[in-house]
């Protein structure tokens, strides 16, 4: 479970004033090279519970799918109590599949950095602590991974986060879907205390700062 110690409004509140906050000026991706919009692709983020993550992510237009899952580890610790523990090298992960003709890799990135976590919190989002809950990018190509390095030298050069970014940038070696329960949480549970106090306020600044790459709900 996902807990929500009393000093979590505090932090909450922190969070929300702090220096991840989406806005207008926040710096745009390296360009995508040609060709790189043909069919269906597939991005693996970690940053903190899934839960949110994915209730982010599936707003978003040109994303056909999100999964809540694990990824790090092995097959046989892709397990939430498992995985809970901190000791299996899993993440708390999400993968999104995407049309790259609607929405390309770098804006989906744009929004990871940007709206859905810190990336500044070293093993720990939130109230959320432990190796589980890192900020990773598990590159699938060498595409994603030039993309990915690009944007967060552009980041550090920008000087947009009062802290050194501590995403790690990382081949994919696999995706491990989470537990039936863990799916479509945000949507199925909005009055959710930690959705409320963690999550929702996300997705109000995604809506305000990035209207333009919302789909229609």
């Amino acid at each position: 479970m996902k807990y929500l110690p009393l000093w979590s409004l505090l932090a909450a509140v922190m969070w929300i004033a702090g220096p991840a906050l989406a806005r207008a000026d926040f710096p745009d991706p390296p360009p995508e090279q040609a060709g790189s919009s043909q069919g269906t692709q597939t991005a693996v983020l970690a940053g903190g519970c899934f839960w949110g993550m994915e209730g982010i992510f599936e707003r978003l237009k040109g994303v056909q799918e999100v999964t809540s899952g694990y990824s790090g580890g092995q097959k046989e610790t892709a397990h939430y109590e498992l995985v809970g523990t901190g000791r299996t090298g899993h993440a708390e992960s999400i993968r999104i599949v995407y049309d790259p003709a609607r929405i390309g890799y770098g804006t989906l990135l744009k929004v990871f950095f940007s709206v859905a976590h810190d990336p500044t919190e070293l093993n720990y989002q939130g109230p959320d602590v432990g190796t589980q809950y890192r900020s990773v990018i598990f590159y699938a190509d060498p595409e994603q991974k030039r993309i990915a390095e690009g944007y967060i030298h552009t980041l550090e050069a920008a000087r947009v986060f009062r802290k050194p970014i501590v995403t790690q940038v990382v081949p994919l070696k696999a995706f491990y879907p989470a537990e039936e329960y863990h799916q479509n949480f945000m949507d199925r549970n909005p009055d959710y205390p930690y959705i409320v106090y963690w999550d929702l306020p996300k997705i109000a600044h995604l809506e305000k700062e990035f209207p333009t790459l919302l789909a229609r709900r």
